[in-house]
């Protein structure tokens, strides 16, 4: 059986830039030893999800709502932190760029990966309240009968308390939580 890990937005601006938090930062270690211990399983496959933006961020539809430049292609707070970057040094893993929150080529990606093998599907990163649910619930539709998981450990949220209705809401569509 495959197991799928998807490691989203472990971006620079969301870890300590522009809309890092210290529960962010608090995960970065949790996070590269979940990356390698998929990383030493020949039955994984890692995808790392991108938060992309263009220098025309704040006319968009998000930057009107959350008017605060970041992961602007190619800028510093556009790339890795650097804990996740080394970790994922040695890895042949699968980069996916998206425009916003959730990336509807990522269930698409996965079953290219699987070639018609049964599979799993975990899921850490940023911001659990934003792009973590939404990249969540958008494989438990296109994969209702998949075993999805959300490991807390190596999540955190604009908040606590959003990161926690976040939480609620996956347990409600029926994705794993762990790690709590």
């Amino acid at each position: 059986m495959k197991k799928i890990l998807i490691v989203v937005d472990m971006q620079k601006d969301f870890v300590d830039g522009a809309l890092g938090s210290s529960e962010a930062v608090a995960i970065v270690d949790n996070v590269v030893n979940k990356i390698k211990s998929y990383a030493a399983d020949s039955n994984s496959v890692i995808f790392v999800t991108y938060d992309t933006h263009t220098e025309f961020y704040m006319n968009s539809a998000e930057g009107k709502k959350l008017p605060v430049p970041h992961c602007i292609a190619e800028t510093d707070g556009w790339r890795l932190d650097k804990r996740v970057a080394d970790a994922l040094e040695p890895v042949n893993y699968t980069k996916v760029y998206k425009p916003t929150f959730g990336s509807i080529e990522l269930p698409k990606l996965v079953e290219e990966r699987v070639c018609g093998e049964d599979f799993t599907i975990e899921l850490v990163g940023l911001c659990t309240d934003i792009c973590v649910v939404s990249n969540t619930l958008l494989l438990k539709a296109y994969y209702p009968e998949v075993d999805i998981t959300v490991d807390v450990s190596c999540c955190a949220g604009v908040t606590p308390a959003t990161h926690n209705a976040a939480l609620t809401t996956m347990k409600m569509c029926q994705i794993n939580v762990i790690g709590e």
